[in-house]
C-alpha cells in the first residue's frame, strides 16, 4: 500500500468519525452566513455607533455604512516575549495598508502570551497549557462584537497560535489570515547552548557562563531559532493554508517582513465577506487540511505538544482526530527535515535551505499531502511552492528553479533522512503515551531498567546533583497531567538526563506530563493517559519495578503481574495547586479532558 493510500484512508476515517460533529459545525457557520451584507449592518444604531466612535472620519463613515470591509485584528503583542514584541507595530502597518485599499482595520482585542522559556520549572508553568484555552476564549470575546468582515491573527508561540486558531474557527464564517512575526536571527548555536547547560548541571561551569550562553542564544526579536512548538506552529499555519506562501520564517524588522504583512492585509480584503473572493475559515480548515498539517509535523520532526494541540484545534472545527491517526500517518510519512533538536540546523538555516516551499513541493510531488485544498490564496496547495521576493516595495511570488538548496537540512521525500515520521504512540499496561523518535539514536529506541519514582522534577534534579542517578533507570515522574497540575513542561530535566545518557547510562522518562517542543534526545514516554490522578497505572508503579519502553514495537509496560498491579494502592499526590494564580484555574483542572482528547476544557 502506498503512502498516499494511507493518507487517504486516514482522511476518510476522520471524515466518517467526524460526520455528526462536522455537520453541526457547518450548520452553525451557515446560519452565521445567512444574513445579507455585513452583520454589523443589522446592529441597532447605538451599537454600531460604538463600533466607530474612536475612528477617524473616513473610517467612521466606512464602518457606519456598507462600503468597506472592516478587518478585526486579534493580537498577542507584549513587550516581554521576544516572538510577540514585533507585533507592537503591526496594527499601524495593517491600518495604513487597509486605508490605502479603502478598508478599515481595528484591533478587536488582545490575548495573553506567556513564554514557557521563562516559566520553565517554576509554578507559573502550571498555567501554560491552560492558557491555550484562555486564548481561544479571549479571541471569541474579541470577535463577539460581530463587527468584522475578516480577521487577522497575530501570534507565534507555543499555546498562542493553537488558541487563536480555536477562537478563529469558532467564528468559522469569518475569513482569516494568520500573520507571523518570524524568527530571531541566529545567535549561539543550539548544540553549543545545550553543551553549556549540561556543563552547568554537572557543576563544571558557573552561573555567569550559563547566563552568557543563554543571552547569546536568546538575543533579539522573534521566535527562538530551534524547531520547537513555536516554529512547529508556524509550519502548521503555512502548510494548512492560513499564512501567505513563504511568509513563515522571514525575520522581523526587515523590508520583506513588513511587505508580507501589508500583502496579508491586501489578501484579507480580497477574501473578506465584502471582498471579491469571500473565503470563510471554515472552508480552509477541513479534514484534508488537518491531515496536511499532521503530515507536515511528521515530515519535519515537529513538536510533541501538537499531539494535543492539533486534536483540540481540529475539534473546534468539528473534526475528530486521534493518536491512532498520528501513529498510522507516522508510519507512512518520511522524515525529510533535520532541524534542531533533530539536527544541527536552526530554522533560519532551514528557511535558507528551501524551507517551507521545498517541504511542500516534495510532499506534493510524492503525493504525501492533499493538493486540492482551499487556502487564503487559492484553491490548491501548489501555490505554496512559490517564494516571496521584494520588488519595488511589493511582494512578488516566484517558483525557484531548485526547491531544495541544502540536502543536509532538507531532503526530497524519495530520499529522506528516515523512512517514517518523528512520532510514535506507545501502548501497554501503563497506558497510552507519545514518544518523539526523530531525535533518538538507534540504541535508545528500547530501554529496560528499574523505575525511580518522582513527583516533582526538582526531586529528580536533586537526586542527580547528589550522584544518586549514576546507573540505568527509568524516571517515573507522575502527577504532572492536566487534571493534577495543568501539565507543565518538564524540559528542565533535559540537562540532567542528557548528562547521564552521555555518561553511557540507559535512561528514559515516563510521565503524564509533557516535554518541550525542543526536546527529543532523551527517550521520553510523555502525555500518559489515563494520568495518575485519574487512576492511571503510572500511579501504581513502585520503586525498582522493571519498566520497558520499546519505541520499535510501540509498547510501554511495567513487568508486574497484572493482578498484583491492579491490587496495589494508587499513590496520592502531595503537590499544592495554590499560589501564582493556580487557584483561579481550579475549574479548568476539574473540566479538562485527557491528553489524547486534546487536554482542553473548552472543546
Amino acid at each position: 500500500m502506498s503512502a498516499f493510500d494511507t493518507i487517504r484512508r486516514v482522511t476518510d476515517r476522520i471524515l466518517e468519525r467526524s460526520r455528526d460533529t462536522r455537520s453541526a459545525y457547518e450548520a452553525t457557520v451557515a446560519e452565521a452566513l445567512s444574513e445579507n451584507g455585513p452583520r454589523r449592518q443589522g446592529m441597532p444604531c447605538a451599537n454600531i455607533a460604538h463600533v466607530g466612535a474612536a475612528c477617524c472620519p473616513g473610517d467612521k463613515q466606512a464602518i457606519l455604512g456598507t462600503i468597506a470591509p472592516n478587518l478585526g485584528i486579534v493580537t498577542a503583542y507584549n513587550d516581554m516575549v521576544s516572538a510577540h514584541q514585533p507585533f507592537e507595530d503591526f496594527p499601524t502597518i495593517i491600518r495604513t495598508a487597509a486605508a490605502k485599499l479603502g478598508a478599515v482595520a481595528q484591533v478587536a482585542g488582545g490575548v495573553p502570551a506567556m513564554c514557557d522559556g521563562i516559566t520553565q520549572g517554576r509554578d507559573g508553568m502550571e498555567l501554560s497549557l491552560f492558557s491555550r484555552d484562555v486564548i481561544a476564549m479571549s479571541t471569541a470575546i474579541a470577535l463577539s462584537h460581530d463587527a468584522f468582515d475578516a480577521g487577522l491573527y497575530l501570534g507565534t508561540c507555543d499555546k498562542i497560535v493553537p488558541g487563536l486558531f480555536m477562537g478563529a474557527v469558532a467564528f468559522g464564517h469569518l475569513p482569516a489570515i494568520f500573520v507571523p512575526s518570524g524568527p530571531m536571527t541566529t545567535g549561539l548555536s543550539n548544540e553549543e547552548k545545550v553543551k553549556v547547560r549540561q556543563l552547568y548541571a554537572e557543576g563544571k561551569v558557573k552561573r555567569d557562563a550559563l547566563l552568557e550562553s543563554e543571552t547569546r542564544s536568546y538575543h533579539a526579536k522573534g521566535t527562538c531559532t530551534f524547531y520547537g512548538t513555536a516554529n512547529s506552529n508556524q509550519m502548521l499555519m503555512e502548510i494548512m493554508g492560513l499564512h501567505l506562501p513563504g511568509s513563515t520564517f522571514v525575520n522581523p524588522d526587515t523590508p520583506l517582513r513588513d511587505a508580507l504583512t501589508r500583502a496579508a492585509v491586501k489578501r484579507a480584503v480580497d477574501i473578506s465577506l465584502l471582498g471579491k473572493e469571500p473565503t470563510p475559515i471554515a472552508g480552509i480548515v477541513t479534514a484534508k487540511s488537518v491531515v496536511n498539517g499532521i503530515v507536515g509535523l511528521l515530515a519535519t520532526g515537529g513538536s510533541t505538544n501538537h499531539t494535543m494541540h492539533m486534536v483540540a484545534m481540529a475539534r473546534a472545527a468539528g473534526i475528530i482526530v486521534t493518536w491512532d491517526d498520528f501513529s498510522e500517518l507516522s508510519d507512512a510519512v518520511p522524515l525529510i527535515a533535520r532541524v534542531y533538536p533533530n539536527g544541527p540546523a536552526d530554522v533560519n538555516q532551514f528557511h535558507a535551505a528551501g524551507g517551507m516551499r521545498a517541504l511542500i513541493d516534495t510532499l506534493l510531488v510524492h503525493r504525501l499531502v492533499h493538493a486540492d485544498v482551499r487556502t487564503v490564496v487559492g484553491d490548491c496547495l501548489e501555490d505554496y511552492i512559490a517564494e516571496p521576493k521584494l520588488i519595488e516595495d511589493e511582494v512578488v511570488w516566484q517558483v525557484p528553479a531548485q526547491p531544495v538548496v541544502n540536502p543536509a537540512v532538507i531532503k526530497t521525500a524519495d530520499k529522506p533522512f528516515q523512512a517514517n515520521g518523528g512520532l510514535k504512540v506507545l501502548t501497554g499496561n501503563i497506558g497510552r503515551a507519545i514518544i518523539k523518535i526523530s531525535s533518538l539514536k538507534k540504541d535508545q529506541f528500547i530501554i529496560e531498567a528499574p523505575a525511580r519514582i518522582f513527583e516533582r522534577q526538582q526531586d529528580l534534579i536533586t537526586a542527580f546533583e547528589r550522584g544518586e542517578l549514576n546507573r540505568d533507570f527509568v524516571a517515573i515522574l507522575r502527577f504532572q497531567g492536566p487534571k493534577a497540575s495543568g501539565m507543565p513542561e518538564l524540559h528542565k530535566l533535559s540537562s540532567a538526563l542528557g548528562v547521564l545518557q552521555d555518561r553511557g547510562f540507559k535512561v528514559a522518562l515516563v510521565t503524564d506530563g509533557r516535554m518541550s517542543g525542543a526536546s527529543g534526545k532523551i527517550p521520553a514516554a510523555i502525555h500518559i493517559t489515563p494520568e495518575a490522578v485519574e487512576g492511571g497505572m503510572i500511579a501504581r508503579i513502585d520503586e525498582g519495578d522493571i519498566v520497558v519502553l520499546d519505541a520499535i514495537a510501540g509498547t510501554l509496560s511495567v513487568r508486574v503481574d497484572e493482578d498484583q498491579l491492579a491490587q496495589r494502592k494508587a499513590a496520592s499526590s502531595t503537590a499544592t495547586t495554590r499560589g501564582t494564580g493556580r487557584e483561579l484555574f481550579l475549574h479548568a483542572r476539574e473540566r479538562v479532558s485527557g491528553a489524547e482528547a486534546g487536554a482542553s476544557f473548552v472543546v
